[in-house]
């Protein structure tokens, strides 16, 4: 596009605009509630973060494991740490808690100490029989006495299940219907049913009960996901009012750039509801980045509105300017930023696809929005008071940018000699970062469901499910001894691994049944003989298996495929990394190939290795936002120097980010790695903004160079100040989240942001005027292909308005 057809393009789009000003109005607001009529289609998510495409090797075993046994993360577990647990009213009290679930529809089965039962040989019809430890209540201290002492020394078959015999915390297990795990139906009888009850009974007894278990973790973290939506967009509205109010001392500016956004959050929510994506932890952030990028739109349009009311005193003439010489760059530097965002979109994880359509999307149509309301807007108002217009002369402001020109006229040395110190300083930093996989890191630390989760990995080391599904390729191979013997080392492997809990499978089953048959001796707690296997097996066979509901699950009904259930500690990556190396040694040495196939998965590992794959993909995201930020560059430039140039600035402040992630050992995780997209997106703006203002002026001042640069940076220079504090405070609301990775994505943003006003307003003009000679001439500068911001004397046109000069 030549300069003459850019200033003709933006002519036209001015003169539609302020012509066409009613009629635009109500399409806004028809768009807008068209929007809001999608709203009722936005639904919160109901599963973890699956990080992974989905035909992943990782995916494809998990959903295997799952097609076989159904969804793992149906287990509720509520424990009790309390030595008046063993007293008759309350241990009544909690056998009569559990029972009041299993009427409920949304549960399977319930498992409490009242449930526990015992094999009893019966030698007259060679079966066992299950006799309750507990008939209906107990009675008496003397019974809870016996009920301890068989628990705890004699059956060790429910150790670690039910309850730990070190510390005596005893556990419920209540167990979900596997329909309903993912959908709303989880969510009301969590909040209503569950909750609820567990209040009644602290109170009537004074127990602390903890609560925990995938099902229940997830919809309080939903909750939380949603409470802090509100949060946010109030924080952003709240944060960047006062701070635009703070630079144009004006309700009135403050007020329209408020009532923009707001739209903008509208119309984010609408295209939300219309693609019916899920609202993530991600997903929840774009309303209030909206805002936050949404208001330097403002200040840009504002700002130069009132510089030009300042300079000849003509309202309309002054609107049109605004749009002909701030839109193009606007919608250049609101590219760029889509772009950081929509890099998103070629990565093959569903949650980081979405996440990038849905802001980029945003951006543009909150530029759209900005252009078209505040030039219309500013037409039905007043000519600016003086006092609106008194921050064009700030002295504050000025004295910033006199450091800046100071520093890049007399310290150009001293400017790169620390860009290099912080260089090497922060590769350095580099190398010490941590990859992180974990479920459980992210999450609120300050909450009680937070403090249950920690409560459970203390007592039963762990939460979070790690399976192990085996497959011997032949029906009814599992209950073979020689599979049941291989199940079993493998299991020692486990038992001995600290970071996990200890198994369940149908090997506890034959071991427990193997100590019923020497009459309940806990020392005959193991596997079976070969001889044995012929007295105890059809023992078995003639036992009724309804009321062992729990280990059920851990064989498929044709026999074939068995399932070894532990849970994990929430540890870290490189340490989760090492426990699955080592259970795939044992593995590889325990089921021979041709015989076996075994997979590890669950939801902990399908997290660490989403996880490990997005950072791989990380190079590929972020190289591909900067290819296509050199794309625009050379577009708008036609200069292969000049991208060199502009890149530099803003690669520099990712690099000093990337430094202080290792110093402060924030690791790379799921919320860290959109870091470096976003905020390089969003920095390049600033570059934008000082190029084309610098060739401006290399035309007005005849190619004298250093002229130019500092004109560019003093004219620049206040808004860039403007924008970037907008956008520092505006991500620091982020801060305030009880999500561990958006606080860290907040902080990581505002800090690079930061560095990158400082690095566009020291290091790219210092650039600049020291690589002058190879740089700033007539055949690079003169013709770019988009004449970003036009002359002074192009883009003017005589509108049938009144002057309205006042």
């Amino acid at each position: 596009m030549s300069k003459l057809k850019t200033s003709r393009f933006w002519d036209t789009v001015a003169r539609l605009i302020l012509r066409n000003k009613i009629g635009i109005l109500i399409t806004v607001v028809l768009i807008t509630i068209l929007f809001s009529t999608q709203w009722k289609h936005m639904r919160f998510t109901y599963t973890e973060a699956n990080l992974l495409p989905d035909d992943h090797e990782v995916n494809i075993e998990y959903n295997k494991f799952l097609n076989i046994f159904g969804e793992e993360g149906n287990l509720i577990v509520l424990g009790v740490k309390d030595s008046t647990l063993f007293t008759v009213d309350k241990l009544n009290a909690w056998n009569a808690l559990s029972d009041t679930f299993r009427n409920d529809d949304e549960v399977i089965t319930v498992a409490s100490i009242k449930d526990l039962q015992k094999l009893v040989k019966d030698t007259e019809n060679q079966k066992f029989n299950l006799v309750p430890f507990i008939k209906n209540s107990v009675h008496s201290q003397t019974q809870i006495d016996t009920l301890q002492y068989e628990l705890f020394t004699q059956y060790p078959f429910y150790d670690n299940f039910l309850y730990n015999k070190e510390t005596k915390t005893i556990r419920s297990a209540i167990y979900l219907k596997k329909d309903i795990v993912n959908t709303p139906a989880r969510k009301d009888f969590v909040v209503d049913k569950l909750i609820e009850r567990i209040k009644v009974f602290e109170k009537e007894t004074n127990i602390d009960v903890r609560i925990s278990g995938m099902p229940y973790i997830r919809t309080l973290n939903s909750q939380n996901i949603v409470d802090e939506i509100g949060l946010f967009v109030g924080g952003a509205l709240l944060v960047t009012s006062i701070i635009f109010f703070l630079f144009f001392r004006s309700f009135r500016a403050t007020l329209i750039s408020l009532v923009v956004v707001c739209i903008g959050v509208m119309w984010t929510l609408g295209i939300l509801g219309f693609l019916k994506y899920e609202i993530t932890v991600l997903t929840a952030l774009i309303p209030p980045l909206i805002i936050v990028i949404g208001i330097p739109n403002c200040i840009f349009l504002i700002n130069k509105y009132q510089q030009e009311v300042k300079s000849h005193g003509n309202k309309v003439k002054s609107l049109q300017r605004v749009i002909t010489k701030v839109g193009n760059a606007t919608l250049m530097t609101n590219i760029t930023t889509a772009s950081g965002f929509a890099t998103f979109i070629i990565t093959d994880s569903t949650l980081l696809k979405e996440f990038g359509i849905v802001a980029s999307l945003s951006i543009i149509a909150i530029f759209i929005l900005c252009l078209l309301i505040i030039p219309i807007i500013y037409t039905f108002l007043p000519y600016p008071k003086e006092r609106h217009l008194e921050h064009l002369n700030k002295r504050w402001v000025g004295s910033f940018v006199d450091w800046t020109e100071r520093m890049v006229k007399e310290k150009r040395i001293a400017i790169y000699i620390t860009v290099c110190c912080l260089v090497i300083t922060c590769i350095i930093g580099i190398y010490k970062i941590k990859i992180s996989g974990s479920l459980l890191e992210d999450m609120p630390k300050n909450t009680e469901f937070y403090k249950d989760i920690r409560f459970f990995e203390k007592e039963f080391n762990g939460i979070m499910p790690l399976e192990i599904m085996i497959n011997t390729k032949r029906e009814k191979g599992v209950m073979k001894s020689s599979t049941l013997k291989r199940m079993d080392a493998l299991e020692d492997l486990i038992i001995d691994t600290p970071e996990l809990s200890r198994p369940i499978s149908i090997v506890s089953l034959v071991k427990y049944s193997k100590q019923a048959f020497y009459n309940g001796n806990p020392k005959y707690y193991q596997l079976p003989t070969k001889q044995e296997e012929a007295f105890i097996l059809p023992y078995l066979k003639n036992s009724t298996s309804g009321e062992t509901t729990i280990l059920n699950d851990f064989v498929d009904s044709t026999g074939q495929y068995a399932r070894i259930t532990s849970f994990m500690k929430d540890i870290g990556t490189d340490k989760m990394e090492e426990i699955e190396s080592d259970i795939e040694a044992k593995i590889k040495k325990l089921f021979p190939a041709d015989n076996y196939d075994v997979i590890v998965t669950g939801k902990a590992l399908v997290f660490q290795k989403g996880t490990t794959y997005l950072v791989k993909n990380l190079a590929l995201s972020l190289s591909l936002a900067i290819l296509l930020i050199a794309l625009f560059m050379a577009y708008m430039f036609r200069s292969f120097r000049m991208i060199i140039v502009s890149l530099i600035p803003n690669l520099l402040p990712l690099v000093v980010t990337a430094g202080l992630m290792g110093y402060l050992g924030v690791p790379i995780k799921p919320s860290t790695i959109l870091v470096f997209s976003i905020a390089f997106g969003i920095s390049v703006d600033d570059t934008i903004h000082f190029l084309a203002k610098y060739r401006q002026e290399l035309q007005a001042n005849n190619w004298k160079i250093k002229k130019s640069v500092y004109g560019a940076l003093r004219e620049t220079g206040v808004s860039m100040f403007y924008t970037s504090i907008v956008l520092f405070f505006g991500f620091s609301i982020f801060m305030i989240s009880s999500f561990g990775g958006t606080v860290a994505l907040g902080a990581l943003v505002s800090i690079t942001l930061l560095f990158a006003m400082l690095s566009n307003l020291l290091l790219l003009p210092s650039l600049l005027l020291s690589l002058e000679r190879s740089i700033a001439n007539k055949q690079i500068l003169k013709k770019p292909t988009i004449n970003i911001i036009p002359g002074e004397s192009e883009g003017d046109f005589n509108t049938d308005a009144t002057d309205d000069k006042k």
